[in-house]
């Protein structure tokens, strides 16, 4: 309601000022019959055949016409036609018009011709003051590629701008915009947004509750809630930035993608979208949010970008430099990741490190493999290692040139060594009182877990074992070669993800 009275008052409360000066009076240029009639009580002139008026610089055309001089006033009838110069003229059924208040009611088949803009209504006020005309019966423009509807519209045509309001309709070959409140200039063919706008085409849907589209270049700026949504996935931001003929969609603030076919989200400060590679980046701030049934999976880097793999068809997610993640049961920490959707694996690079229940996790390079609800294994390859915490000086490790770790209902069950397998393994009591020291060697063996603690090791391949009592083995030889123990690198909750160590 406040945009409809500010239409109003656009129209016409320029027009209140200029009323104060002498007006100038209608002057009849033409016509082929002129006689004195009695009119509403009063004798007035009557003009008939091609009659014409002049008052200033406008003029006006009609079959036929009653003109009121006292008034300064005139009632016109068939093929009303108004030109004001500037390639602007307003046709119609019938004309009323106030040469005292600059003000001409049209009514019947309207139509506004500007240039190549075409506007057709019912009715319609003309303010030949501020060169601003009224419609609120609903309206059609029609330009080069466009064709817009509206209830309400106001146009100036010293600036070539529309206001329109209620349910505007913009149908575009490539796409339909609706609104609430448009502003159209027809000069440059720009459609700005003042309230809930949904631009929908064959390539995607885009929400907004301002912003701009421009219907010669295909570019637009978006905010307020402002969403642009595919089959798949969706980009949303503080601003948006969306070129059409290049497929191009920019981010910036609170910017978040999801990928509803993956159940992945994806926030950030900045990002950029490539529609026609089907590519997505995130930076600044960078969250990946891996959502799985009774759990997700929380991860940053300084970047994320999804696209596809070196065939093309498999889709993945790159997430490179300081990458931690958290899950309530699986922590992580690596330079680079790469998801790949199509057998669901996610491989660490350069210095990985997993961390789950008790367990420290490291290798040259890891491959997780998911599965439904969870992770089903874990492949760890070149120097793989394991490491869970006895007490505060004591650990239990595995060693071997590539490990896999197998997982049940979430939890870690088996790990087989393969080549190069060597152990150090605390045998302890039910009451947790040490026994001894197990160390192992062994190429391959398998080792079995419950609740996270070591319950068996089967050697295999000519094993040499030897428990030790605690007392009789030397500190340095209860740490296998390349032990590390990285406890203060191990993110504590989702948050913890941002700090780098």
């Amino acid at each position: 309601m406040i945009r409809k009275v500010v239409m109003f008052a656009i129209c016409f409360l320029p027009a209140l000022a200029f009323g104060q000066k002498k007006p100038t009076k209608i002057k009849l240029e033409h016509a082929d019959v002129f006689e004195f009639v009695e009119e509403k009580g009063k004798k007035t002139r009557r003009l008939k055949g091609n009659v014409s008026f002049r008052h200033e610089e406008v003029l006006m055309y009609c079959d036929s016409a009653f003109l009121y001089p006292k008034t300064n006033a005139l009632d016109a009838y068939g093929h009303v036609r108004i030109k004001q110069g500037g390639g602007f003229t307003i046709t119609g059924d019938s004309l009323h018009y106030n040469g005292n208040t600059k003000l001409a009611d049209i009514n019947g088949n309207v139509v506004l011709l500007h240039d190549d803009t075409k506007l057709t209504t019912k009715s319609m006020t003309h303010n030949l003051t501020t060169n601003s005309s009224l419609y609120t019966t609903g309206g059609t423009l029609v330009d080069s590629v466009n064709v817009l509807t509206s209830q309400i519209g106001v146009y100036e045509s010293h600036s070539k701008i529309f206001f329109f309001s209620g349910d505007v309709v913009l149908v575009n070959p490539k796409y339909t915009i609706t609104a609430d409140t448009l502003e159209y200039n027809s000069k440059n063919e720009e459609a700005i947004f003042h309230g809930p706008t949904t631009i929908k085409s064959k390539e995607n849907t885009i929400y907004c509750e301002a912003g701009w589209y421009n219907t010669q270049t295909n570019r637009s700026a978006f905010s307020k809630r402002a969403k642009i949504l595919t089959n798949e996935q969706s980009l949303s931001g503080d601003s948006l930035f969306y070129n059409r003929d290049l497929g191009y969609g920019k981010a910036i603030g609170n910017v978040e993608i999801i990928d509803t076919t993956q159940n992945i989200i994806i926030s950030g400060q900045f990002g950029e979208y490539y529609e026609k590679q089907d590519i997505a980046m995130v930076t600044i701030q960078a969250v990946m949010i891996d959502i799985y049934e009774d759990d997700s999976l929380f991860l940053h880097a300084d970047t994320l970008r999804s696209g596809f793999d070196s065939t093309g068809t498999s889709k993945v997610l790159y997430a490179y430099h300081k990458v931690r993640f958290f899950k309530s049961d699986m922590q992580g920490k690596c330079d680079s990741i790469v998801f790949s959707y199509a057998d669901s694996t996610i491989q660490l690079f350069r210095d990985p490190i997993i961390w789950s229940e008790k367990n420290q996790m490291t290798a040259d390079f890891i491959n997780i493999k998911r599965g439904n609800g969870g992770i089903e294994s874990l492949d760890f390859q070149a120097h793989a290692f394991i490491v869970s915490q006895v007490d505060s000086i004591r650990y239990n490790q595995i060693k071997g040139k590539n490990m896999k770790g197998l997982f049940v209902d979430n939890s870690l069950d088996k790990i087989k060594v393969k080549g190069n397998g060597e152990t150090i393994y605390f045998a302890q009591e039910e009451d947790s009182t040490f026994i001894g020291v197990n160390l192992a060697q062994c190429s391959d063996m398998m080792i079995s877990v419950e609740e996270n603690d070591i319950t068996d090791i089967t050697f295999i391949n000519m094993p040499t074992a030897v428990l030790h009592p605690i007392d009789k083995i030397s500190k340095s030889e209860l740490q296998l070669k390349g032990f590390r123990w990285l406890a203060k690198l191990r993110p504590k909750d989702r948050t913890d993800i941002f700090e780098w160590r």
